[in-house]
């Protein structure tokens, strides 16, 4: 028993040190702007490293041998990479437009399996709190969102303007992929029958034909249709 624990001790610290080599031969990137390919191969390193530490019996060979396999693929795979776009998005991924001028893409959005509540949370992140201040919004390969504000939003503060709200901080959804949100409508003192008179401005009284819509500080509407 005391044997055993001393091998995997050794082990253990051995493996740490085989593994920060490794990881640092893959290059410098940080951890949330990994591409999937080198996620996966982190996983699977640190599996096989798992499995060399708990079984004792196992040749340490067997566990580092796999280890430096995957990690001259992963180098090869970089390699080629960097020569072609082509073999760059099949394993890195290509960035998605998820905002283009103001409209949300909500075919690329259930493409990638992204709701409307990521989105919302990853413009807050970014302290973006109105979908319609954004120009662009991009989806990158790693899952980050980069955003790229309309010019007049970037130059101009409600501070500026000397104007004060009405509603509290965060625009308030108020249709959610075709649903109306009614305590949010309640929360902001409208009803339904004041949500489908503005809807008339956008072309529709359905609520099913919206995407998103929300009220921002200033009693204002956003309305995002459906793409056709």
């Amino acid at each position: 028993m005391q044997s055993e624990l001393t091998i995997m001790l050794l082990r253990t610290l051995f493996l740490y040190f085989v593994i920060l080599f490794v990881l640092r031969i893959m290059g410098k990137r940080e951890i949330g702007k990994l591409s999937v390919f080198d996620f996966v191969v982190s996983i699977m390193i640190a599996e096989i490293a798992v499995f060399s530490i708990e079984d004792p019996k196992m040749p340490l060979l067997n566990g580092i041998l796999p280890i430096f396999i995957l990690v001259a693929t992963q180098i090869f795979i970089s390699f080629l990479s960097l020569k072609s776009k082509k073999i760059r998005d099949i394993f890195d991924g290509s960035p998605t437009v998820i905002i283009e001028h103001g409209r949300i893409n909500d075919r690329e959005m259930a493409r990638h399996r992204y709701n409307l509540d990521d989105l919302m949370m990853q413009l807050r992140e970014k302290n973006v709190g109105n979908i319609a201040d954004v120009e662009f919004a991009v989806l990158e390969p790693s899952g980050k969102l980069s955003i790229v504000k309309k010019l007049e939003k970037s130059a101009i503060t409600r501070e500026d303007l000397g104007i004060k709200p009405i509603i509290n901080g965060i625009p308030t959804p108020v249709i959610i992929d075709g649903q109306v949100i009614d305590h949010n409508l309640e929360k902001v003192g409208k009803t339904r029958l004041w949500l489908k008179q503005r809807l008339k401005k956008f072309g529709t009284t359905d609520f099913q034909k919206v995407f998103f819509a929300s009220i921002d500080e200033m009693g204002n509407i956003f309305v995002d249709l459906k793409d056709q």
